[in-house]
This record gives structure tokens, sequence and C-alpha cells, in this order.
């Protein structure tokens, strides 16, 4: 039983308002919506917030139509100028999905500060010390607290080599012996699926070659229900700070509730830094704030099987959304089933991000389109190094698929001098907007910035223009039932009758051929009246057409439109690009043909019921 004759504070980092928002809505939750419970929040005496990076800053960017920070600025005005206010960053990726270069990492890290941080929690997801190193420079160098990270997981398949406790302490080992300046290590396990042994093991390990004074943190999730039994382990081996969350936004894919962590502590001479009682009254605040948003039950209930996909809450969140929005939810449990493959194949990386979204991308396309026929390109860099070196090595003959699809060599270098330094196309990118050239749009812009995206696609000129996305997870509101109308009787002619209707759309003429024929003649339908079959659309010259629709039955976003008017195309040939799921697919023709007509644009959201193109 945990217990201690002498007394011990535990610190508490409040992560209601970054990984509780990630983890149940993807992040993209307005501020003004939780505004009022991070006020209560600081008149409570919290001292110490999660407040940003991770997907609190692409979210605002990417779907609220936000200034990530403009909102981290708002967020320092009412926590007060006392209060320790974090973000999390991901090594190579900084606060994005792709690898940055290091003047892009030195231009973050004095956005971030500027904007109120005083602490930064650095993790890489390769444990690659080699860039923890190498990104932990410009931390140092802006002032921040440099909180540096051991990414933990526990593995869907066995293994004595990697994610033991001897693995993670030797990390630790490397990091201290490295000469980088370290104000604190954090034990960080995205998908809470460490074993509590394991924990124990790793914090005693690891506090007796930390030196005394530099505090041990430990973060989890609630996604397997065993947060607060590996906290407990956590103290026990030594551990001095915790993070912890309160409902609606706790447990579950979150950190534990405030309360529960508080009432396990009881008699064992542990206790939090932070007054429990006030709990309640937060909760309140933020039910009655977040009445509109709609809680999917994939995020806000324990789910066992996590231990054999272990995927963090702050990426099942999003990505329940996004299958949501794709309407391929029902693919969820499939999706799951194909983790362990996926992980064992790269050489079991931590599931944190982007190593998640890679696994899940990854597991997804296996599912859609047959194992290792299309690699995602995240997961395929990742396992050829551009990301670091893996724990285990990569299956060589995934490795051999991926250089093949991506066209990339192996790479052993460094992952940092092998990004792209996209300061200057960024620049050109607001110049050629009209848009004002600073550090701050600058940065906006790079962050948005991904292999093959085009630049008017780019979230951040998308916003600077004025014209950022909206896709907020609210309730859908019952839309009013409209007056009952009595069906005229059309009197059908004795003959058949056949009308042309054209229709002008977007300066294109499209003609239907509509052909009405008597209730029993040849052909005709008993029970319509009508003929069977469909009608035709043609195009302006009057040939038949055939429409392509995307094949995902929810919303996409058009990425690329790969022909145009009077193009001869074949069947299987690639015709669009949308994504979904944050990664690309092919949108192919079912038919061969010269295509007629396009109804879309780049940048469209579509969903299955609206043509792309014409043939």
């Amino acid at each position: 039983m945990i217990f201690t004759d002498k007394k011990k504070e535990i610190r508490v980092m409040f992560t209601t308002f970054r990984d509780g928002l990630q983890s149940s809505f993807g992040g993209k939750v307005r501020f003004d919506d939780f505004l009022p419970a991070l006020q209560a929040s600081a008149e409570a005496g919290i001292r110490h917030f999660e407040f940003g990076g991770g997907a609190r800053y692409q979210a605002p960017l990417f779907y609220l139509n936000e200034d990530p920070f403009e909102t981290m600025k708002k967020f320092r005005e009412a926590a007060g100028p006392d209060a320790d206010l974090q973000i999390l960053t991901r090594s190579v990726s900084g606060v994005t999905l792709t690898t940055q270069s290091p003047e892009g990492l030195a231009l973050q890290a004095k956005l971030m500060q500027q904007y109120g941080t005083t602490w930064d929690r650095n993790f890489d997801y390769m444990n690659d010390v080699r860039n923890l190193i190498n990104t932990g420079k410009p931390i140092i160098d802006s002032g921040m607290h440099h909180q540096v990270c051991i990414a933990l997981m526990g593995l869907p398949f066995e293994s004595d080599k990697v994610h033991t406790a001897e693995f993670y302490i030797n990390i630790g080992r490397q990091i201290l012996d490295s000469g980088m300046k370290i104000d604190s290590i954090c034990l960080k396990d995205a998908s809470g699926t460490t074993d509590p042994k394991t924990i124990y093991d790793t914090a005693v390990g690891l506090k007796k070659i930390m030196p005394p004074e530099m505090p041990l943190w430990q973060h989890t999730h609630d996604t397997a229900s065993m947060a607060v039994a590996c906290y407990m382990a956590g103290i026990q081996g030594g551990v001095d700070g915790v993070d912890l969350s309160v409902r609606p936004m706790a447990s579950g894919t979150v950190q534990p509730d405030v309360r529960s962590m508080n009432h396990a502590l009881k008699g064992t001479g542990y206790y939090l830094d932070i007054d429990a009682s006030k709990m309640n009254d937060i909760e309140e605040i933020l039910n009655e704030s977040m009445k509109d948003y709609s809680f999917n039950p994939a995020t806000t209930t324990a789910d066992a099987r996590v231990v054999g996909f272990p995927m963090p809450g702050g990426a099942i969140g999003p990505n329940v959304h996004m299958m949501v929005k794709a309407g391929i939810l029902h693919k969820y449990s499939e999706v799951l089933a194909e983790f362990p493959v996926v992980v064992e194949a790269a050489g079991a990386w931590t599931s944190v991000t982007p190593g998640s979204q890679q696994y899940w991308l990854q597991a997804f396309n296996n599912v859609m389109y047959g194992r290792w026929k299309k690699i995602e390109g995240g997961y395929g860099r990742a396992i050829l190094g551009y990301f670091g070196k893996t724990p285990l090595p990569s299956d060589p003959e995934v490795v051999k698929i991926a250089s093949e699809h991506l066209g990339l060599p192996v790479f052993e270098g460094d992952p940092l001098q092998a990004a792209p330094n996209n300061i200057a196309p960024a620049t050109k990118a607001l110049r050629d907007n009209n848009l004002p050239v600073n550090d701050k749009n600058i940065f906006l812009v790079l962050s948005a910035m991904v292999p093959g995206k085009k630049v008017e696609l780019n979230e951040g000129i998308k916003f600077l223009n004025g014209k950022g996305k909206i896709d907020i997870p609210l309730k859908k509101k019952e839309e009013p039932k409209a007056p009952e109308i009595a069906t005229p009787v059309v009197q059908i002619p004795a003959g058949s009758s056949t009308s042309k209707c054209i229709v002008e759309e977007n300066g294109r003429q499209r003609t239907f051929v509509v052909t009405i024929e008597p209730m029993d003649s040849p052909g005709g339908d008993s029970a319509t009246g009508a003929k069977s079959g469909k009608s035709q659309e043609t195009s302006s010259n009057g040939g038949s057409g055939k429409q392509i629709f995307s094949t995902f039955a929810g919303t996409v976003e058009v990425q690329d439109i790969l022909v145009k008017v009077g193009d001869k195309v074949a069947k299987g040939k690639t015709v669009a690009i949308v994504e979904a799921m944050k990664a690309q697919h092919d949108i192919k023709s079912q038919a061969d043909g010269v295509v007629s007509a396009i109804h879309v644009s780049i940048g469209d959201e579509i969903d299955s019921s609206k043509p792309i193109i014409t043939i």
C-alpha cells in the first residue's frame, strides 16, 4: 500500500483546457465557450495550466477561425500573471504534424514565449535522444522551463527489448548525460497503456540518477481505466507532479478527475496542491458552457481494448470525430484490429502525436485498400527514418514497399537537417496574397504547410484572408417540420411525353431528358406511372454523361482536380484528390470517356451526393 510518514505535496498541472479539449473534441472548442470555467479555475487558486501546443494550436487555426496565439494571450489574461502556462511540443515536429527546420522551431519557441508560455513539455515519439537534444535548444534559449519527456506505451505484442523499465531508464540516463539544461523530466503515457509495475520501476530507477532538486512528472490518460493506479504507482516510486482534469473533460480518454486522485491519496501522507472541493463549481460552469457540444461516447467511455491498440486519448477523440464527418465510423473496429500489425511492422515507436496519427492512418489504409496497398505518407517517412531512429528495426519488406510507394530512400541522418526551411516559402505566400509579413503570420503559414498541399488550401493563408473553416462538434438541432401540403393530382397524357430541361449552374449548362409514360405502357411502372430508370444528364454538346462521386459518404475536402473539360480518361484513372482523416485519397473514374463538366473547385467540402466531374 502506498504510504509515507513524511508528508509530501504532489503538484498538479490542470489539463482541462488543453488535453481535456483535445481528447474530448479534437481541440475544436471556441475560446469564449470555456473562458468562464477558466476564470473560475484561476479564482479557485489553480496556478499551473496546460494551455497550448498540440491540437490546441492547430484546432483554433484549422477549425475555429481563431488565432491560436491570440487565444493564448487571452488565456494568460484570464489565468493571471503568476500562473505557469504550459505547452506541448513534438520534438522535430514542434506543434505541427511534419518535421520542421531548426529555424522554424526557433521561431516557434520565440512566439510561444512571447504569447505567455512559461513551461514547454517536449517529447519525441521515437524516443530518439538526438532529437530531444537538438529540439531542446530553442526552448532553453527562449527562457522557458524545459521539461523533457520519456514517452511510454504498453506494447500490443510481446517484446523484452523496448518499452520496459530498463528501456525507459536508459533513455533518461542518455538525456541526463547529454549535458543539456533540463528543468524537469516527464513520464508521458499518451495512451494510458503502461502497467503500474513498469511505471513504479521506471520512477524508482530515474530518481536514483536524477539530481534531487529536479522534479519528475507523470502524464497518462484514463482510456483503459488504469490512470489512478498508475499515478499511485508513480507517486510511490518518487513522482513529484501529475496531470489531472475535471468532469466533463476528465476520465475516459482524458486525465483522471482531481476528485478521484484526491480521494485515492487519502490517508497515504501524499496530498495534492490544489483544492479538490472547488471542482464541483468548475464542473457546473463547464456543463453549462459545453451544453451545446456533442460528447461522443467513444471519447467519454473507458475502453479496455486500448491495451491492444495503444491509441492516445488525444488522438481517439479527433479521429472519431473525423470518421463521423467522413461517414465511415462503421470501420472503427476494423481499424483498431489492424493496429497491432502496423505497430510491430513500424518498429514500435510510441503512439503519441504524430506517431499515433501515422499508425492510425496506415491501419485505416490497410482496412480500406488492403494491407500495405497504400502507404500513408507520414507512416512511410517514419519507417524510412525521416522522423528519427525507430526503437526496433522496421519490417524490411514494409520498408521496401514504403520506399517504392513514396519514391524515397532510407534515411539515417538528422531529421532536422532533412526538413525543409519553410520560412522563405511562407513569406512568399504572404506577399503573394498581399498579407502582412511578420513573425506570427509567417509561423501561421509555415505550421500549416505539408508536402503536396496547395498554397490556396493552407489553413494559415485561409485564416489570414478571412476564409477560415468553422467545424465545431455541436449537437444537431431538430429542424422544424414543414407543414403538410396536399399532393396535387397530375393528369398524365394518354401517350408518352418527352421534354428537355436545361439547367445553368456556375456558367455551365446541363440538359436533362425526361420521359413520362402512361401507367400501363410498355416499360411503365404500375406503382408510379413513371418510366423505371434514371434520367440522363448530358453535357452542353448533347452527349450523355456519367457522374463521378466521392467514395466517402460523409464530408471531405477537395484537395485537387487532376483533369479538365475535354480530357480523355480511362477507367481507374485518378481524376481528383480529397482529404479525409487528415490524409489524401484518390477518386478514380469508374468508366472510360471524356470529361464534359467539372462541378467542384479546390477547397470545396463535398459528400457522396455531390458529383465531382461528369464524363
